[in-house]
């Protein structure tokens, strides 16, 4: 009888050791599994639900846009007052719901290249008015021609032009003619073969803005549709902010750092940002980068909206804006296993320099430079509550339920262990007594 007992308490210690020892292999090996079976989803190429989901977005992108209305356009023209604006919006597009284009792959670098049809469709619902809603705006072909043109004589030519058009430095445009381009009446009056539409984002619809390049993830699973390249040139960058909880998620939080918007003094990296030294003083002003360079000359800076960080001397002469962090910052929510976004904020602000011009009627009563804001827009997309369920289950509800098993199997076994072998070992001391 001892001995069936004795054998029987060992039988139950070598039992629980080997339950819990099955649940401490389970930790590597499901860390391969998950590896060979979740982590291969993400990657993109042909056959992967990433690939499909990457090619056409199945989740509604939107961007929404807030215009800058000036309230003073005659003191600001005449006696280089201070700019008063106020925001209105949103207004709010549905994008890039086209599939990408051209798409060709690089085994080597492990990169995707492709252009990305553009095109935008109002939404009534999620706006506050019309695509006819009408605001007071700095005129962007007046405010661009001594940038343009910096000749004193083409000017004078050109003053002529103006003022037979009667176009002055503000002028009402709708949100439609603002964004998508209109008739300009004083480029149009310009007897010579010029382009005569403008617009922020003219020409948009049915168009491809260059070519990006992306990392498919096939080697490192963490830089999966990273951009690694716009037009042949380095992207923006962001940095771990935050770990957080997206519909049931953990998620880690990225940002755009400081340096993204700093001046060449405080990142090298934004020389190619500073192509004067006169305004930016010396390439010491932070905040906004100038993207002249991109937008064939025209004046043209980006910065956060409401010039979040930015130099104070960019915002002083500017009335009515209010930078803050929550609502004006860029971000993106990364499921840290698969490498996938599921949620996006990228906020941007369009702004036009404007410099005094004595010989352009229309610019001739400023004393000094204006980094005029035309709007802020915030392009977004959040995963939808369906597929949120679905991610749950098939992805992290998997692997938070091998988590689970493994710690049952680990403790179980632990427990049995520990208890049998007590019980044997009071036995045999009862037994030596």
């Amino acid at each position: 009888m001892g001995c069936d007992r004795n054998c029987g308490l060992i039988t139950g210690a070598v039992i629980g050791a080997v339950v819990a020892l099955f649940g401490g292999i389970l930790m590597p090996v499901g860390d391969m599994l998950i590896e060979k079976t979740v982590k291969k989803e993400p990657v993109l190429e042909e056959g992967t639900i990433a690939f499909k989901n990457w090619v056409k977005a199945g989740a509604n992108i939107y961007r929404q846009f807030w215009i800058f209305d000036v309230q003073n356009p005659e003191e600001v023209a005449v006696n280089s007052s201070k700019i008063k604006v106020k925001q209105r919006g949103p207004y709010t597009y549905r994008v890039r719901y086209l599939a990408k284009d051209i798409i060709t792959r690089d085994s080597k670098t492990h990169t995707i290249s492709f252009l990305q049809p553009k095109g935008a469709i109002f939404e009534p619902w999620l706006s506050v008015g019309t695509e006819n809603d009408t605001f007071t705006v700095l005129n962007l072909a007046v405010a661009a021609t001594p940038h343009l043109y910096p000749s004193t004589f083409v000017q004078i030519i050109l003053n002529v032009f103006i003022k037979n058009s009667n176009s002055f430095m503000f002028q009402k445009r709708t949100v439609k003619e603002l964004l998508w381009g209109y008739k300009d009446p004083f480029l149009s009056s310009v007897p010579y073969s010029i382009p005569t539409t403008v617009g922020v984002f003219y020409p948009y619809n049915n168009t491809a803005d260059g070519v990006y390049k992306v990392f498919s993830g096939k080697d490192d699973i963490s830089k999966v549709a990273r951009i690694d390249t716009y037009k042949g040139k380095k992207s923006f960058y962001a940095v771990f902010g935050a770990e957080i909880n997206l519909k049931g998620i953990p998620v880690y939080r990225f940002v755009l750092p400081p340096r993204v918007f700093a001046s060449p003094l405080q990142n090298p990296d934004n020389h190619c940002f500073c192509t004067e030294k006169i305004i930016s003083k010396d390439c010491t002003l932070y905040g906004a980068l100038d993207i002249s360079k991109c937008k064939e000359g025209k004046p043209v800076y980006i910065s956060r909206p409401h010039f979040l960080h930015a130099s104070p001397e960019i915002a002083e002469p500017i009335e009515g804006l209010s930078p803050n962090e929550e609502e004006h910052s860029t971000y993106l929510d990364v499921e840290p296993i698969t490498g996938f976004t599921l949620q996006f904020a990228q906020r941007l602000q369009i702004n036009i320099l404007v410099k005094p011009a004595k010989n352009i009627v229309a610019l001739k009563g400023l004393k000094h430079n204006y980094l005029v804001p035309i709007l802020w827009l915030n392009e977004t997309a959040t995963i939808g509550d369906e597929k949120a369920e679905k991610f749950r289950n098939q992805v992290t509800g998997k692997i938070n339920l091998l988590g689970l098993v493994e710690m049952i199997l680990m403790s179980v076994g632990a427990v049995m262990f520990i208890a049998f072998t007590i019980s044997y070992c009071a036995c045999r001391l009862k037994n030596a007594k």
